[in-house]
C-alpha cells in the first residue's frame, strides 16, 4: 500500500507547498498555510499515464490544429426558465460548464436552483443533490413554493464517488450540488469544507461534466467578507462564477456575475424574494425609482450601466454640520474613497467647502454602483444637500470627473439618454461627448465640459 503524502497548501490563492512556512509566496499572506493529506498515486500515474484525468476540458485531442480550423458553431443553450438568470450566464446554460453560485446565508440561492430545477425537470433530466439538508426539507420547501416537484431526481449524498455513480447511471443534463462545501472524497484524509477536499470534489465533478456534456450547478459559501470559501483555485476551475446579494432586510436580491466565460461579467439579474420564492424583476428601474412625492434636497437619478442594459437608480446625498475633528464620510453602495476624492474636486473645481460637514451617501434599493459614471450624480447631489436646494424631479444626471474637474463621457452614453426619457424625465446634463445629434423627443440635453458648467446648469 502506498504511503499517503501531505503537502501545504495556500487557503488563500491554492499555492502548494512541500513544507510548512510562515508566509505564502506566490500571493504575500501570512499564515494561510494548511496541511492536507494527498491520495496516494493510482496505478499508472507514475508511468505518465492519464487514468482519471483524460478529457477534463472536453473531448481529448491529441492533435494540433490551427486556430483558423477551429468549429465556431456555437454550443446551444438550455434556458434556465428565468429570464434575469439567462441573462447574467450570457444567454442560458452552456452543456458541459460548471456554474458556481454564491451568497450570504439566507440570500435565496438553494430556493433559486430549487425554483429552476423544478421548471426545468418537466422537459429535462435533472439531478439535484442535497448535502446540507434532508430530502423532507427539500419537499416541504418545494410543497410551500407551489413548485411542480414531478419528474426531479433527488439525492441526499456528500460522497462524491456515489454522486458520480449516481450521475453516470442517471445521466442527468443538469447536475446541481448544494453545497460544494459538505461534499468529500473518501481517499483524502481532511475534513469536508477543507482546502483539499472542495479542490479535488470540484475537480471531480467538473471533469464528469465536461466529459458528459452534463451543466454543473454548485453553491458555494462565503467567508464574513463576502468572497467566496474555499482555495482560490475552485474560482479558477469552473466556468462561471455568480453572487446572489441581498440583507435580510430587503425583499429584493440581485445576481451578478463575477467571471463568465461564455458571456459578459458584471451582468446583473434582480428579483423579488415573495411568498412563493423568488420573481425575477424585468424592469429593474421601475423599482429603483419609487420616490416620494415631495422633492427633498440631496435626492438625484442617475444612470448606470449594468452589463448590457443601463438602469436609473436614485442616490441621496446629507449633510450635516460636524461635532467631530475628523468629519465622517460614510458611503453606502458606491466607493468611501471616491467619494473623498470627489469631495477634493469640487472644492478645489467648484470652490464648495464641505471639510466641516458630515458627508452621507446612499444609493437607493441596496444597488451597488461599480463605475465611474455616477460622480457627477454624486456631486450634484452633494450640493444639493449643503445649500438645502431641491433638485427638478425630471432632472437625470451622468458623467465622471476627472481631478482637474473636466466631465469625463462614459459607455453607451446615446442608450443611457433614452432609457431615462422612456421613465419620463425631461432634462439630461451629461458629458459633451455623450450628448446626442438629435435628443429624444421631450427631453432637453444640456451638455457640460466642466463641474463648473454643471453646476452653473443646476
Amino acid at each position: 500500500m502506498a504511503k499517503a503524502k501531505s503537502a501545504f497548501v495556500c487557503t488563500e490563492c491554492g499555492a502548494e507547498y512541500r513544507k510548512w512556512q510562515g508566509q505564502c509566496s506566490s500571493c504575500q499572506e501570512w499564515n494561510t498555510l494548511s496541511e492536507v493529506r494527498l491520495s496516494a498515486a493510482r496505478p499508472g500515474a507514475a508511468s505518465g499515464g492519464t487514468a482519471g484525468r483524460g478529457g477534463y476540458a472536453g473531448a481529448v485531442s491529441r492533435e494540433v490544429v490551427e486556430l483558423s480550423n477551429v468549429d465556431l458553431s456555437e454550443v446551444p443553450r438550455l434556458t434556465s426558465t428565468f429570464e434575469e438568470f439567462d441573462r447574467v450566464l450570457g444567454g442560458g446554460l452552456v452543456p458541459g460548464s460548471a456554474v458556481l453560485l454564491g451568497g450570504h446565508p439566507g440570500a435565496g440561492k438553494s430556493t433559486l436552483l430549487l425554483q429552476t430545477a423544478c421548471k426545468l425537470a418537466q422537459q429535462r433530466r435533472v439531478l439535484y443533490v442535497t448535502g446540507e439538508e434532508s430530502l423532507s426539507q427539500v419537499a416541504m420547501r418545494a410543497h410551500r413554493l407551489q413548485l411542480p416537484t414531478q419528474g426531479l431526481k433527488m439525492l441526499a449524498e456528500t460522497s462524491i464517488e456515489t454522486i458520480l455513480g449516481v450521475a453516470e447511471r442517471e445521466r442527468p443534463e443538469v447536475l446541481i450540488i448544494d453545497s460544494i462545501q459538505t461534499t468529500h472524497l473518501e481517499d483524502i484524509a481532511s475534513a469536508p469544507g477543507g482546502v483539499a477536499q472542495v479542490r479535488e470534489s470540484a475537480a471531480a465533478l467538473t471533469r464528469f461534466a465536461k466529459q458528459s456534456s452534463t451543466v454543473l450547478m454548485l453553491v458555494g459559501h462565503v467567508t464574513k467578507d463576502g468572497t467566496l470559501a474555499g482555495p482560490k483555485v475552485l474560482e479558477h476551475m469552473i466556468d462561471a462564477s455568480l453572487l446572489l446579494e441581498g440583507g435580510a432586510d430587503s425583499r429584493f436580491r440581485t445576481l451578478r456575475g463575477q467571471k463568465n466565460r461564455f458571456g459578459a461579467v458584471n451582468e446583473l439579474g434582480v428579483f423579488a424574494m415573495l411568498e412563493h420564492g423568488l420573481k425575477e424583476v424585468k424592469n429593474p428601474s421601475a423599482i429603483f425609482l419609487s420616490r416620494s412625492e415631495e422633492q427633498a434636497p440631496g435626492s438625484l437619478v442617475m444612470v448606470v450601466w449594468e452589463g448590457t442594459r443601463p438602469i436609473l437608480v436614485e442616490v441621496q446625498a446629507l449633510l450635516d454640520d460636524s461635532a467631530l475633528g475628523n468629519p465622517r464620510r460614510v458611503a453606502v453602495g458606491l466607493d468611501q474613497n471616491r467619494l473623498a476624492m470627489l469631495l477634493a474636486v469640487l472644492h478645489r473645481h467648484g470652490g464648495l467647502f464641505t471639510g466641516d460637514q458630515d458627508v452621507f451617501l446612499n444609493v437607493v434599493g441596496g444597488v451597488k454602483v461599480l463605475e465611474t459614471s455616477a460622480d457627477l450624480a454624486v456631486l450634484l447631489a452633494v450640493v444639493s444637500s449643503l445649500q438645502s436646494r431641491p433638485l427638478a424631479r425630471e432632472l437625470v444626471v451622468f458623467g465622471e470627473v476627472g481631478l482637474s474637474g473636466e466631465i469625463r463621457p462614459v459607455p453607451s452614453g446615446q442608450e443611457r439618454i433614452v432609457e431615462a426619457a422612456k421613465h419620463g424625465f425631461r432634462r439630461a446634463i451629461v458629458p459633451r461627448a455623450n450628448a446626442p445629434k438629435q435628443a429624444p423627443e421631450g427631453m432637453e440635453v444640456v451638455a457640460v465640459d466642466k463641474l463648473a458648467d454643471a453646476l452653473e446648469a443646476l
